[in-house]
């Protein structure tokens, strides 16, 4: 599959410094930044600062070095928030059918609270 960035997305905009965020962390190739919507107590938005649409484009075409500064990105944040002991949960959407919003790829972190169930039993 070939993937088409679109550099107008919000978050190209960011990186761009074009519309503020509130940092949480910044590294060489990755930002993460508090959700100006938190639909948890803690909700951290990763990306990667190069230009991958969602988490398949970034496996096939990111340095290793991008690979592991975005895991680590995350782990960071997760530390940062102080998230370790009561946990906290993961999400990267992608595509339609993961009704991802923003083409381009990030991790939402979530925690400070019970997150319930990921997703409902699909019916038989």
């Amino acid at each position: 599959m070939a993937y088409e960035y679109d550099d107008q997305n919000v978050f190209a905009k960011i990186l761009r410094g074009e519309i503020p965020n509130d940092t949480v962390l910044e590294t060489e190739h990755s930002l993460a930044f508090n959700d100006i919507e938190p639909q948890a107590p803690v909700h951290v938005l990763v990306i990667p600062k190069g230009p991958y649409v969602n988490y398949e484009h970034f496996t096939l075409e990111a340095s290793v070095t991008e690979l592991a500064d975005f895991s680590r990105a995350i782990g960071e944040v997760v530390r940062l928030k102080d998230l370790s002991d009561d946990g906290f949960r993961l999400i990267s959407n992608a595509g339609r059918n993961g009704v991802q919003e923003v083409p381009h790829l990030h991790v939402h972190v979530f925690g400070g609270r019970p997150l319930g169930r990921m997703l409902a039993r699909a019916e038989a």
